[in-house]
């Protein structure tokens, strides 16, 4: 079965909520309460993609996973460093999709010169966990009772990956 990884568009909104919408009512992996319309999923993507790279896995036309950065912190000091998830499709977890992804983005981010990625993990989730650390991401602490949802308080664990060694002076980034 041939994969190929891609930048997402915002056409790819409805394929992608299908993969996240079990995520936010069935779970706390993702704190948002409300599934996004398939038009604001869409405009999220075309957001992303005018500074970050969103990425899809597709197989036989069908996105099976998708993983994106985003703004780690709006202070302008914070601009070399992102925030990244990964989504992949219950069927095809534990293929190597997530670890396709992800060394696809983390190419991408280095070529933008970014030097962080940063992950927030909802705990406990052992699988993403072990990705991330499978990736090289180490463990930096927790946020205890960090957000709410599903009748529970819910921590969140933070890892970080250093893409690349640091320079001085840094290239801008836009």
């Amino acid at each position: 079965m041939t994969r190929t990884i891609r930048l997402a568009q915002p056409d790819d909104a409805r394929q992608m909520l299908a993969i996240y919408t079990p995520f936010i009512l069935n779970s706390a992996v993702s704190f948002e309460l409300d599934i996004p319309t398939t038009d604001e999923f869409g405009l999220r993507i075309a957001h992303t993609l005018t500074r970050f790279p969103w990425i899809v896995c597709e197989s036989a036309g069908k996105v099976i996973g998708y993983s994106y950065a985003s703004n780690h912190a709006t202070r302008d000091a914070y601009k070399w460093s992102v925030d990244v998830s990964l989504y992949v499709a219950e069927e095809y977890r534990r293929q190597g999709v997530g670890k396709a992804l992800y060394t696809s983005l983390f190419a991408c981010l280095r070529l933008q010169g970014y030097f962080n990625a940063y992950a927030g993990i909802t705990l406990p989730n052992p699988a993403s966990v072990k990705i991330h650390e499978t990736m090289g991401f180490t463990y930096v602490g927790v946020f205890k009772d960090d957000g709410y949802k599903l009748g529970d308080w819910h921590s969140v664990g933070w890892w970080e990956l250093s893409l690349q060694r640091r320079a001085t002076p840094l290239t801008p980034i836009n």
